[in-house]
Parts: structure tokens; C-alpha cells; sequence
């Protein structure tokens, strides 16, 4: 049985409709009622990490934290930022035809896209929360509240854990909208909008700041963060510094990847497992979301993938649910990538081609494109998970398989403190896995940054990773590579650049006077 975090919230937040980055959380109860225990900042702690997985108070739905769209299952994060890293993307169509959800594979959305809107405003809200529990959390209330020695020292440790969460949340925003508000308090005034370099120099000197005060590599209770999950976001953050503020990093990458690579991680022995009901107990995995099918029921997060994902010929009993949803397949351009798509010789192919076509006319139509069961709500032993709807599988943020590709790839971008034939071995321990043997090793003359780019498609795909990669290799947008549908036509085409950003909400614009539209829209 999983440990998870989420316990009954003595500080309750009511319904929020969001329109900026300063929001308030609503009091159940005078604060200093509340806060008079070390289990009421536990509990409030729980929240932060809860608004990253779940959607509101009363779940699956019916009291949710945002209230600007009808379907409240819209607005799960990981639901929410999944589609935006996907559907953009060569990874991934949806057949469904809710507003503007087309929009993100054919690259024609606009600021009052409502998909883009709930995930803006749900990283508000969690930096919200975050801020508002550091308050809670000061000296200065800690001393009011009567809290002991030996709990201030605990609840220190739950305040790395919302610094390290709220960088996260920025971290996210950097990628995706680049210029937002830098808010670190709960205020009245409406907030700055910062620089791409100031919202990257702030969570550069958070994750500094917290690594120290962190528990050790998976020393901490499952699904909360620790150093190893410091140590992989700074790689995702330095891997990337140079296409989203324009100064190299990769010296600073390798240097948080050997950390990792040192930190007593190992490979999961079967690639699959690390996407099933029971991930949890997987070496592999740095940081993940918990899911629990009885405990944590949303429309979001693993059970949106594993539902999304099934239509068809498929049968969904066969991935441990009741029902499928008929929505989520992949482009021929990814299948494209893998050397069989049976999986037989890289079994990283996780594909169903029963019924389904390669290539897609009709996005709207589950059986044309092929579908992707990656996430499954079974074991390896076939055994489903606690509940036919809401999934048990734990959503991976971080893991190690990863981390040897960035390791790569910042060797390969003139990197220093690692070398080209550790990338190799990093590599090919990944593919050995993968092909059940050496068949599929590489050279050093192989190991090539287009290597790389199509390496981390199969190895990451359905992962979230896929946007912010093709951004970094210049292929995003108006590169030369395109895909089905990419630009609204079928065989694709070059969009333009200032895509590679999404928009600031029109509705943040109109609130905030002190917000200016990213360039394009």
C-alpha cells in the first residue's frame, strides 16, 4: 500500500475564478486557530503538493479551485500541462472537439485559448498556495502559534518542500509563457511582470537555497520532493537556459547530472513498469505525482492518460479501467522514429495498431492515427489497480532514464565535468533495456545531437517533454521539421516562431495593467 501525503486539509480553499497571480486562499478558520499543531502545516503542505495532482476539494469534482472553464477536469495540472507539451507536438492528437483544443496541434492558438488559460492560472494558483503556506509558516507566526523547537524544525523542512514546489510551478511558467509576474508573497497590489533572466536567476537561487535543507536522495516520504529532486529540475533548468535567456549552461547540467547519476538511482529493469499501477516502487523514479485510485480521484493527471488513450478495437479492461475515452493516438512521425512498431524489437514501442491506421485524414476519428496504452492501471502480472476509473499509476516528473539523456546532450553541447564515452555507456544502458540486449548499442561516431533529439522521443514520449525539446533544437516552430497536421494541413508545415511561447491570457492582460502581451499575439 503507498504512503501518500494527502490527508484531510484543515485549511480548506474555497472555489477560486482566476484572473491574476495574487490569489488569496479562503480561511476555514482565523489562521491562528488553524495553525496551532505540527499536523495543521502538514496538512496545509499537503495542498501545495495536492493542487498539482488534484482539481479541488471534493473529488473527482464538485468544489474545484478554478472556476473559469465548465469541466472541472480540464483544469488538472498535469492534464492541462500534458497537452501542452504533446499536442503542440509530433507526440501526440486528440480526436475531441472541445474549444480550441484543436488549436494546439495545428499551432493556431490565441491568448484566450482556454486550455492554455487553466494552465497559467493553475501555476498562479499553486505559487498562491505556496506563498500563502510560507507565510503561515514564518518565525514570526511560528512563535505566535506556541509551535516547539523540534516542530519548527520539521515544519522548516515542509517549507523547502513549497519552496522547491513553487520553483517548479515558475519553472514550468519560464518554458511555457516566459514573461510572467514574479509573485514570493500574498499582496493586494497587482504584481510586475519579470524578465525571462529574473524569473531564472529566482528559482536558480531557490533550488540552491533548499538543496541543503532537503532530505537526501529518496530519504523522504514517497512523493515528496527531496535533493534528487532539486538536482533534476536544476538539469532541466541549466540544459535549457540557453534557448529561453540565451546564455549556455550545460557545464552547470552535467554537474547537477552526476549528482543524480550518484545519488543511488537505477534503472527500472523493464521499461514498461515505470508506467503501471504500481510505478511507485521503481528505483528509477526521482520525483512523481502520487496517484491513488481511491484516494486521489480526479479527471486528470494518469487517469486522463490511460482513459484518453483507449477507443477502438482496444479493450479496456485489458489496461485495468471500465471505460475508455476514445481521444489521445500518436503521428506516424513518431511511429516512424522506432525501428519496428510492434515493440518486439524495441520495446520501448508501446503501441495498438489493431484497427488503427498509420497516417490520419480525420483527426476527429479515434481509429486513425496509432493509439498509445503507455499508461496502464495494471501490473506486469495483468492485476488492475484499487478502482476500474480513477487510476493507481503515479505520474513520473522526473526519473533516471532521462537524466543519462540530458547528461548526453549537455556533453555534446561542449559541456564540461563529463565525457563522450560515459554519454555512450549512459546511452546504451538505456537501449540495452530497451532491445533486451546490445543489438541496439551505439558508437561514439553515433552519438550525435539529432541522435539525441530522436532518442529522447522514444525514450520520453507521453513524458511532457516533447515541446521544450524541439524549442531547444530549433524544430518547434519554424524549423525544418514538420509532422502530420502541424500548421492545420495534413502533411504539415513551418509555423511561426513566436509560437515557441505561448500567449499571456487575455484575461491576465485585462486585470493586470502592468502585463504586456508576449510578442506575436
Amino acid at each position: 500500500m503507498k504512503k501518500y501525503l494527502f490527508f484531510l486539509l484543515i485549511f480548506v480553499l474555497g472555489n477560486q475564478s482566476c484572473t491574476d497571480l495574487e490569489l488569496q486562499p479562503e480561511d476555514a478558520a482565523s489562521e491562528f486557530e488553524v495553525f496551532t499543531n505540527l499536523e495543521a502545516y502538514r496538512s496545509y503542505l499537503a495542498k501545495v503538493y495536492g493542487s498539482y495532482s488534484l482539481t479541488g476539494q471534493d473529488g473527482p469534482h464538485g468544489d474545484g479551485d478554478i472556476g473559469i472553464v465548465n469541466d472541472e477536469g480540464f483544469t488538472s495540472y498535469i492534464r492541462a500541462y500534458w497537452k501542452a507539451q504533446e499536442l503542440t507536438t509530433d507526440e501526440a492528437v486528440i480526436g475531441w472537439t472541445d474549444a480550441g483544443i484543436r488549436d494546439l496541434h495545428e499551432h493556431a492558438w490565441s491568448s484566450e485559448n482556454q486550455f492554455m488559460s487553466v494552465l497559467y492560472y493553475r501555476i498562479a494558483l499553486i505559487v498562491s498556495i505556496a506563498n500563502d503556506f510560507l507565510k503561515q509558516s514564518s518565525d514570526e507566526r511560528l512563535a505566535v502559534n506556541n509551535i516547539s523547537d523540534a516542530d519548527q524544525d520539521e515544519i522548516a523542512v515542509y517549507r523547502a518542500e513549497a519552496r522547491f514546489l513553487r520553483a517548479l510551478a515558475y519553472w514550468h511558467a519560464l518554458d511555457l509563457f516566459r514573461n510572467i509576474a514574479l509573485v514570493q508573497e500574498i499582496t493586494t497590489a497587482a504584481p510586475q511582470q519579470a524578465t525571462p533572466q529574473e524569473l531564472f536567476d529566482f528559482i536558480e537561487s531557490e533550488l540552491a537555497e533548499v538543496e541543503g535543507i532537503l532530505p537526501a536522495p529518496r530519504m523522504n516520504e514517497y512523493g515528496r520532493a527531496d535533493q534528487g529532486a532539486v538536482w533534476a529540475l536544476q538539469a532541466k533548468l541549466y540544459l535549457n537556459a540557453e534557448s529561453m535567456i540565451g546564455s549556455p549552461k550545460y557545464t552547470e547540467c552535467i554537474t547537477a547530472c552526476n549528482k543524480i547519476l550518484e545519488g543511488g538511482y537505477t534503472l527500472a529493469p523493464v521499461y514498461q513498469t515505470l508506467f503501471m499501477k504500481d510505478n511507485h516502487t521503481s528505483d528509477e523514479i526521482i520525483f512523481a505525482l502520487n496517484s491513488d485510485g481511491k484516494n486521489t480521484q480526479n479527471w486528470g493527471s494518469t487517469t486522463f492518460l490511460v482513459h484518453g488513450a483507449i477507443g477502438g478495437d482496444m479493450v479496456p479492461t485489458d489496461y485495468g479501467v471500465s471505460a475508455g475515452w476514445g481521444g489521445l493516438r500518436t503521428t506516424s512521425a513518431l511511429i516512424n522514429k522506432f525501428p519496428d512498431i510492434t515493440g518486439e524489437v524495441d520495446t520501448r514501442a508501446i503501441f495498438f495498431t489493431s484497427g488503427q491506421s498509420l497516417e490520419i485524414d480525420d483527426i476527429g476519428e479515434f481509429t486513425q492515427g496509432i493509439a498509445v496504452p503507455k499508461y496502464t492501471n495494471t501490473n506486469m502480472a495483468g492485476e488492475s489497480g484499487s478502482d476500474p476509473t480513477h487510476v493507481d499509476t503515479d505520474y513520473p516528473m522526473f526519473r533516471l532514464g532521462d537524466v543519462h539523456l540530458m547528461y548526453a546532450e549537455a556533453v555534446l553541447r561542449n559541456g564540461q565535468g563529463g565525457d563522450i564515452a560515459t554519454a555512450v555507456s549512459l546511452i546504451n544502458e538505456l537501449r540495452e533495456r530497451a532491445y533486451l540486449n546490445d543489438s541496439g548499442n551505439i558508437e561514439m561516431q553515433d552519438l550525435t545531437l539529432p541522435f539525441i533529439l530522436d532518442e529522447r522521443a522514444r525514450e520520453l514520449y507521453w513524458e511532457a517533454n516533447r515541446r521544450i525539446d524541439l524549442v531547444r533544437f530549433g524544430q518547434y516552430s519554424d524549423g525544418d521539421y514538420v509532422w502530420p497536421w502541424k500548421g492545420g494541413v495534413k502533411e504539415g508545415r513551418q509555423t511561426s516562431s513566436h509560437l515557441d511561447v505561448f500567449p499571456i491570457p487575455a484575461t491576465d492582460l485585462a486585470a493586470n495593467p502592468n502585463m504586456v502581451q508576449n510578442t506575436g499575439y
